[in-house]
């Protein structure tokens, strides 16, 4: 069986196996952490596009699960890409992704706040519980990269690359039941929903250190990443007699949604099956980015890449 279709096959439940230690309530406001889900899963995309391929096709398969409390958004990831020589140290790169994310879980317990409206009759922040989890996170995108292969007294022989994305992170039915437990309101019931497409260009640029061991090839990378335009959260909230919609960019709240990304990985390929496995990312995805993405306690990447 092919290599490829084989991993894609068994990721799913290699990561079904995988302790969790979810929270049973989180800290952080349901808005909050609704925002950094799919951020963090744009993270994972620029972590795992296949900027280091060789020349020639590629075929990149991916699985995360991101979680916060019992909130949960994992699915399958797919890029293609295609790397030709251009000149003697200069390599160009195209590439096209397309990320299929599920958000599930319940029921969880954090505050209830929202930023893309003023006038919610509710006094907010109130405690509340979640459940009706339901959506997707549907996130594509098509983008080149230039790559140059060169030698410095400081940094050895390495390579660098800088490009250009188009990207889409469309949420559909990206909603939640709540139900406020305490205060005056406790027993008020109603939906968030944080249904939107968010559309970006992002400049990148990486280095990286590829080496050959007999059959065995190591590159260690890292790349950064800025998604612009920065935009508003988008959201609506129902409950008793109320039906609010809102920007939160346009109440006076700010544009938050697009982080800057800077990602971490090791690849290790098998170069006789052209099999690449990015071991750095998986462990540094799953270090980091509870760090800089608060209120997300687990984060798991895995990404394996051929090459023809």
């Amino acid at each position: 069986m092919n290599p490829v279709r084989l991993t894609a096959r068994f990721l799913p439940a290699l990561l079904a196996m995988t302790p969790v230690g979810a929270l049973a309530a989180g800290t952080e406001s349901i808005e909050f952490v609704t925002e950094h889900l799919p951020e963090i899963a744009m993270d994972n995309r620029y972590a795992s596009l296949p900027l280091w391929a060789p020349l020639g096709p590629n075929v990149t398969v991916s699985y995360s699960r991101l979680r916060s409390g019992e909130l949960s958004l994992e699915g399958p990831a797919l890029a293609v890409g295609f790397n030709r020589r251009v000149g003697e140290a200069w390599t160009l790169g195209v590439f096209g992704f397309f990320d299929d994310l599920r958000f599930s879980g319940g029921p969880d317990q954090r505050p209830l706040d929202v930023s893309f409206a003023r006038a919610v009759p509710l006094p907010l922040p109130a405690a509340a519980e979640y459940t009706n989890l339901t959506g997707t996170a549907r996130h594509l995108g098509l983008g080149f990269a230039l790559r140059r292969d060169a030698e410095r007294w400081l940094l050895g022989r390495h390579q660098w690359t800088a490009g250009l994305l188009w990207q889409q992170m469309a949420l559909r039915d990206y909603r939640v039941g709540y139900r406020v437990l305490t205060g005056a309101s406790a027993g008020a019931t109603g939906n968030l929903d944080y249904s939107a497409s968010y559309t970006h260009f992002a400049p990148f640029a990486g280095i990286a250190w590829p080496r050959d061991h007999g059959e065995w090839a190591f590159t260690p990378h890292a790349q950064i990443a800025m998604p612009l335009p920065r935009r508003g959260v988008v959201g609506r909230i129902t409950g008793p007699a109320f039906d609010i919609r809102g920007d939160a960019a346009s109440v006076g709240n700010g544009k938050h949604f697009g982080d800057p990304s800077l990602t971490l990985g090791f690849d290790v390929t098998y170069q006789p099956w052209h099999l690449t496995l990015d071991v750095g990312t998986t462990v540094t995805q799953y270090l980091l980015e509870p760090l800089t993405h608060e209120g997300v306690n687990q984060t798991w990447l895995i990404s394996l890449r051929w090459a023809d």
